[in-house]
């Protein structure tokens, strides 16, 4: 069965980032904290083979995923508040990364939670588009939504992980690095860079999208005028 264009550029991202998760894996910082890390990869890795076939995503998503993944392998390597960003900008230009925003802390986690919006808003449409037939406002509303709910549900995993294995393993997957508002400013990162995303999407629609502004209109027009509750019970039991 002959590869298609699309399929040779898959399985190159896909060598591409086992290559560079595979180095990474060798001897990480904190080998218990790697596999905490690593934990929902695989799981992700799992659900994207069994839908591979049922589901293919663009060109533009794989590698927004490809990217996204890539900053987990570093962040889970060095565990994210270790990551020597700072250093290997100062061996580059003489003079510290952090010490020009005047950052006190690693600030690499924050970065990777910003990109988790900006970088998966858009695979997330494609799902919503494909699989929901979201149109119009709810196509971009529903990725920023997803983003959201799925970044609070992630700070509660690691709240449980963390007071479940305590000590040192724990604070180092939770990372808040003394910051009491650590989860609040992560998840407004994950939903300020979906924005991002969905707004550059809109833009780039509203431009050549032909039937932008009537889809939009379309989407917010109520469907059924009925009410549903106890009316919608007493529809199924008449139907009974």
């Amino acid at each position: 069965m002959p590869v298609s264009g699309r399929q040779r550029y898959l399985l190159a991202l896909f060598a591409a980032y086992l290559l560079l998760w595979g180095v990474l894996a060798i001897e990480p910082h904190d080998r218990s904290d790697w596999l905490l890390e690593n934990a929902l990869v695989f799981g992700f890795a799992l659900a994207m083979w069994a839908a591979h076939r049922r589901f293919v995503f663009s060109r533009v998503s794989y590698t927004l995923i490809f990217l996204f993944m890539c900053l987990h392998a570093v962040g889970s390597h060095y565990t994210y508040s270790l990551v020597p960003y700072d250093e290997a900008w100062r061996r580059l230009t003489g003079s510290g990364f952090n010490a020009m925003f005047g950052w006190e802390r690693n600030h690499f986690d924050r970065l990777v939670h910003f990109s988790y919006g900006l970088l998966l808003a858009y695979p997330l449409r494609e799902v919503f588009l494909r699989v929901a037939d979201a149109r119009g406002f709810w196509g971009y509303f529903l990725p920023l939504d997803f983003t959201l709910s799925t970044s609070a549900l992630y700070e509660l995993i690691e709240w449980a992980a963390a007071a479940f294995f305590g000590g040192e393993l724990g604070a180092a997957y939770l990372g808040t690095q003394g910051d009491v508002w650590d989860a609040h400013k992560d998840m407004a990162l994950a939903g300020l860079g979906a924005l991002i995303a969905m707004l550059a999407t809109a833009a780039l629609n509203l431009r050549w999208q032909r039937d932008f502004a009537r889809e939009w209109s379309e989407s917010l027009r109520v469907k059924d005028t009925r009410p549903y509750g106890e009316d919608e019970i007493a529809r199924l039991r008449a139907r009974r």
